[in-house]
């Protein structure tokens, strides 16, 4: 069973202090619905700056600032939908909430300040669409079952802009729908965004060029390099503040380059790094790593979690809008990885991460030549095809209570055939088979123990011996494919 963890960009709850400030504004909360114990965190560019725990309903957040700010409240607690809603802080404000159950953004929102009361009319104008999708985000949830609920209230968002006040929350809903709208293959209102876009840029007063050189930039975006294309050079600091190339490392003594798109508040990125780690040290002199962090140059440098890695830790300042993940990164998601061949060029790109994922990586980039990227957990290590059949040994990376599962169906295509399974050893077909033996155990408590399996499947013997041949796990709609698996 794939197990894939990942984080969208826009809903992360940071883990890292925020610098403090003389100055505060305060940020009251009060539903009877909420638990006792419940946490409100209050989040500036992506980083904590200020906590409080729900009692009797009740919560205050004392957030240091300088200057108007836009910040993110997040109440965890039962009940509670994981999002992070959009507040407007200045020195000295006081921002009330206040509601009757745990669906914080739709509560009414009092505060003088005239930038939240412009977010209050997006709120008013899109509650249809937020009552709809709201709900689906408590708990545990998948993206694609919530997309259609979410691009309402894009839509919505888009349709009510024009009549807004531009300032600096009308400016912060339009660059969110625009990066909203690259996670999706297809995104159904890319002309409006593109003519409020301009429209916007057109009446907008002085003093926002930099926000809408960016909302520019998202909505009219460079080429997103694909498999197959040559790496591009970006510039980008390391941890001391000094300017740092990517083709610094392409080309060079044959050495694989692993981009690791990552952020502070993402939990998969956190919780891949100790196999990333022993990958890592297995594969030295054969694979660079470049962690390439998306969050603000202080609260990256500053972190300490950040200081303990041990690859390339690097950052381009620019926190997701425009840099180089613009070049490299088809989604808005992390963890966000992609993999560049010695010689500079894209050999593939996925997102989230799976336990396993890295030590199925390393088998191959030290063994039999093939694309397990749908599956990159599970690996062939050898074939042997006879005139009487064609074995292929699999090896199968996961944690040690995750379990995986071959079906009888599974074929092998060349030729413009398909060579069904004839026979399995050391797995049961089409039942639960759990990774027995230990490959490593981290020492932190969110990975624990990697296990593995060995088994072999032998399949009908090809007709006419090929090149390269795929391992096609059956037909269903989400069966997964090994492809261009190497004979020579």
């Amino acid at each position: 069973m794939k197990r894939l963890l990942s984080t969208m960009l826009l809903a992360l709850v940071a883990i890292a202090g925020h610098g403090q400030s003389t100055k505060c504004a305060t940020i009251k909360g009060y539903s009877p619905a909420l638990k006792d114990g419940t946490v409100a965190i209050s989040i500036i560019d992506n980083v904590t700056a200020a906590v409080d725990t729900v009692i009797g309903g009740h919560f205050t957040i004392t957030v240091p600032v300088d200057k108007l700010i836009p910040s993110n409240l997040y109440l965890n607690g039962e009940g509670c939908p994981n999002h992070l809603m959009t507040l407007y802080l200045k020195p000295d404000a006081l921002v009330e909430l206040t509601g009757t159950d745990c669906i914080f953004p739709l509560w009414k929102v009092d505060s003088p300040i005239p930038e939240q009361q412009t977010a209050n009319r997006i709120t008013e104008h899109n509650m249809d669409a937020y009552k709809d999708y709201f709900p689906l985000t408590i708990g545990e949830y998948h993206w694609g079952d919530i997309q259609h609920a979410f691009l309402k209230i894009l839509k919505q968002t888009m349709d009510i802009l024009p009549s807004l006040p531009i300032d600096a929350a009308s400016l912060h809903e339009l660059e969110a729908v625009a990066l909203y709208s690259k996670n999706y293959e297809d995104f159904p209102y890319t002309q409006q965004l593109k003519e409020l876009e301009a429209a916007t840029a057109a009446r907008a007063p002085k003093g926002f060029e930099q926000e809408l050189m960016t909302i520019h930039a998202l909505v009219n975006p460079p080429h997103v390099l694909q498999v197959g294309e040559e790496a591009v050079d970006a510039e980008l600091f390391d941890m001391q503040g000094n300017k740092r190339h990517l083709a610094e490392l392409f080309g060079k003594n044959g050495q694989y380059v692993l981009l690791d798109f990552w952020s502070l508040g993402c939990a998969p990125c956190i919780m891949s790094e100790p196999e990333m780690r022993e990958v890592y040290e297995r594969m030295k002199g054969k694979l660079e790593i470049v962690g390439i962090n998306q969050d603000k140059l202080s609260s990256w440098q500053e972190n300490n979690w950040s200081k303990k890695i041990v690859w390339k830790n690097w950052n381009d300042g620019k926190m997701c809008k425009g840099g180089v993940e613009s070049l490299y990164c088809d989604e808005l998601v992390v963890p966000h990885y992609v993999m560049i061949s010695p010689d500079g060029r894209i050999l593939w790109k996925v997102v989230g991460y799976g336990p396993g994922w890295f030590l199925g990586m390393a088998e191959v980039l030290n063994g039999l030549e093939q694309d397990n990227t749908a599956n990159l957990n599970l690996v062939i290590k050898t074939v042997d095809a006879t005139p009487k059949g064609t074995t292929i040994s699999l090896r199968c990376y996961s944690q040690e209570n995750s379990w995986f599962r071959i079906v009888k169906e599974s074929y092998l295509e060349a030729n413009g055939k398909k060579y069904q399974l004839v026979a399995a050893d050391g797995i049961k077909l089409d039942e639960n088979n759990y990774p027995e033996v230990n490959t490593f155990t981290a020492k932190e408590d969110y990975i624990g123990a990697i296990n593995y399996t060995d088994f072999t499947l032998t399949f009908e013997p090809f007709d006419t011996k090929p090149n390269t041949f795929d391992f096609v796990e059956g037909d269903a709609k989400d069966a997964f494919v090994i492809r261009n698996i190497s004979l020579k």
